[in-house]
């Protein structure tokens, strides 16, 4: 019988629930595989099948749910085979709100992560990498990222009752609480009493209010004021700088990711009649911001930050025509010097000079990243952005 009755699960409804049952916990799996799988060019094909997988699969648990929750509508709700045992029966009613709102906002908060960052691993084809009114924003994604774990974290633990309860009712009660969902077998009293599902829902709603709230704020962002792209900078001799931004792109997986330097430091020297001057910066690579991959991007085979906090570029400045500028030195990068030209346009105005300029590096010439020795996964160039305001010294 495809439909539900009163005493019994239609096949329709009996698909919906092990398929999705299924596909979750292989979910969760992969899941808890990749936040213990160490980050490194060994293992970052493993980690993009699997992560790729893993969001597929969330994808499909949504638009799975949303079917089920249409059928669950359009179709009678079985009667509780113990409506007496009010405690039991209130557990299991909770316990199914609880789980019909995580397979909505597990998959939907994991979408909105990936939409919001360029996301490392792509979703597969049928579905979409980006959601509508979804920016592309790290404080978001941020936001996204706790409430995809706390979410996992309900799911996981309202599992594990939910399996436990069942196998309870399967050993010890001997009833066949698990058989109407396993073989659509009819048990229960035709007449009895349907399930009261308002307390329940309020029970499970205040557990989901708890959980969602809690990653919203207790773990949301410290950078958070951060998270434009807007450094901090700050000044030792010469020109004033007031405020900036050094930003870096790279392609990841064909896919440009961009990245800031929250902190970092520029001592200038410029003669605006001659068009020459100096400048010496440091940036602290110890803040930056590389959405999805922040964490690998500082970790050894890149910034290696544990032992490089620092990066500085030390050059002479002039003038070309117009607003074109130079400016020509060493950048040291993890330990090795490279000749670098910047270019830049400078415009001056009642003694304010606001500067904008890029170049691109290669991290081959830093021995960035030796063990993606392609471009598959990270590509070569790194484009560097540069902008400053920057008042000049009286």
């Amino acid at each position: 019988m495809f439909v539900n009755t009163t005493t019994s699960y239609g096949l329709v409804a009996r698909f919906f629930h092990w398929t999705i049952a299924v596909l979750v916990l292989i979910d969760i799996v992969l899941g808890v595989m990749g936040k213990f799988t160490p980050r490194s060019g060994d293992t970052v094909g493993f980690l993009q099948l699997m992560y790729s997988t893993h969001k597929t699969i969330g994808v499909a648990v949504l638009a799975l749910a949303i079917l089920r929750v249409i059928w669950a509508i359009l179709q009678p709700r079985p009667v509780p085979l113990h409506p007496e045992r009010r405690a039991e029966t209130f557990a299991a009613e909770a316990a199914h709100w609880i789980l019909y709102a995580a397979i909505f906002v597990l998959p939907l908060s994991g979408w909105v992560m990936h939409s919001a960052e360029v996301g490392f691993a792509p979703i597969w084809w049928p579905f979409g990498q980006n959601l509508p009114f979804v920016p592309k924003s790290e404080a978001l994604a941020h936001t996204a990222a706790n409430v995809h774990w706390a979410a996992g974290i309900v799911l996981a633990a309202t599992v594990a009752a939910h399996i436990s309860g069942a196998l309870k009712h399967a050993i010890l009660d001997r009833d066949s609480t698990l058989a109407r969902m396993l073989h659509g077998i009819e048990a229960g009293n035709r007449q009895g009493e349907i399930g009261k599902h308002a307390a329940p829902a309020l029970a499970a709603l205040l557990i989901w209010g708890l959980a969602i709230g809690g990653a919203v704020t207790v773990f949301a962002s410290p950078n958070g004021a951060q998270t434009s792209g807007q450094g901090t900078a700050s000044q030792t001799t010469g020109w004033a700088v007031q405020n900036g931004t050094v930003a870096i792109t790279v392609a990841q997986m064909g896919a440009a990711v961009t990245g800031t330097f929250a902190n970092w430091q520029a001592a200038i020297e410029y003669d605006p009649d001659t068009g020459t001057g100096h400048v010496n910066a440091s940036i602290d690579a110890t803040s930056l911001s590389l959405g999805s991959v922040t964490v690998q991007a500082k970790g050894p085979e890149f910034f290696d930050v544990e032992t490089y906090s620092q990066a500085t570029f030390d050059g002479e400045i002039a003038r070309g025509d117009g607003m074109a500028h130079s400016a020509t030195g060493m950048l040291t990068l993890v330990g090795k010097s490279v000749p670098l030209t910047l270019d830049f346009d400078l415009e001056l105005a009642n003694g304010v000079a606001t500067m904008s300029g890029t170049t691109v590096l290669d991290r081959r010439d830093f021995d960035m990243g030796a063990a993606y020795p392609d471009e598959s996964s990270v590509g070569f160039s790194v484009e560097v952005l540069i902008e400053l305001t920057a008042i000049q010294p009286q």
